[in-house]
């Protein structure tokens, strides 16, 4: 059976500013059988993630106010969400920006355009390796 349909419910935080990616992204997600909240303003999905505790965060890098970097960074500065895996999801395709990601704690780099499925299959390995399904 592939990785794609291993699918148990895990609580997944999008925070991106684009509604036409986090409408896709949610739909598939929750057909998928997981519980996905969307904050299209970074300041309130770090709020959110402080208050639900989700077991995975997709977070897009460039956001109006503040990016994706900081918001990561704070996460992981924090004891309640520091051990959240963080998924950046982006437009940004440079090596720096990569580098960076990872130096603020993030997991794993997905640039867009990204397939669902892919999305998913990445959510899942991070799910199993972190031993949250």
């Amino acid at each position: 059976m592939p990785i794609a349909q291993k699918v148990s419910a895990a609580k997944i935080l999008v925070i991106d500013d684009e509604p036409q990616i986090t409408d896709v992204v949610e739909a598939f997600l929750a057909n998928a059988g997981h519980q996905v909240f969307v904050d299209n303003v970074a300041a309130e999905g770090l709020k959110r993630a402080k208050t639900i505790k989700p077991d995975v965060i997709l977070l897009d890098i460039m956001m109006p106010g503040t990016d994706g970097y900081n918001v990561c960074n704070e996460l992981k500065n924090d004891p309640a969400t520091a051990n959240i895996p963080v998924v950046f999801l982006t437009g940004k395709d440079r090596n720096d920006d990569m580098g960076r990601s990872f130096k603020v704690g993030g997991d794993m780099f997905i640039k867009k355009p990204f397939s669902c499925e892919r999305l998913l299959e990445i959510i899942n390995i991070i799910l199993m390796s972190t031993g949250k399904r």
